[in-house]
């Protein structure tokens, strides 16, 4: 049966704020992530309670990966960006979910994708953040 929101039979469901930003976190012409340095300031100002982030977190097609003019393997590029966001909204405690994309170079390109793989994610970190398959279904409390 149906009941209305906020109706006397039904408790009101507890609102959540949940922020959902797509990739790629950089510019056109640079690697160097100044988005997602934007994006991780909003989070600790807005503190919702759930980012669905997706990918590319390293963009295949972005033009210094094609040109191969990384400091670092595609694996540590990615690495670094993953540490920014995790270390960079500790404080703000959001729940953090990580769906790949395609044109993710760092990762298997076939579909469906499996979830990324990162075993350096300290252990305090782990109850807030996930690392889901493309496609995938979210359930959210």
């Amino acid at each position: 049966s149906f009941c209305p929101q906020n109706s006397p039979c039904c408790p009101p469901a507890e609102q959540r704020m949940v922020l959902v930003a797509c990739g790629p976190y950089t510019t056109s012409d640079s690697i160097a992530y100044e988005p997602l340095a934007d994006l991780v300031e909003v989070i600790c100002r807005d503190r919702p309670d759930l980012c669905v982030l997706f990918g590319p977190f390293l963009d295949a097609r972005h033009e210094q990966v094609e040109n191969c003019q990384l400091l670092g393997s595609f694996a540590e590029v990615f690495k670094l960006c993953l540490k920014t966001i995790i270390e960079g909204t500790r404080s703000a405690g959001s729940q953090l979910v990580f769906v790949p994309s395609l044109r993710d170079v760092h990762h298997d390109y076939v579909y469906p994708q499996p979830p990324f793989l990162y075993p350096e994610l300290p252990k305090d970190d782990k109850p807030r953040v996930h690392f889901v398959s493309d496609p995938c279904t979210l359930d959210v409390d």
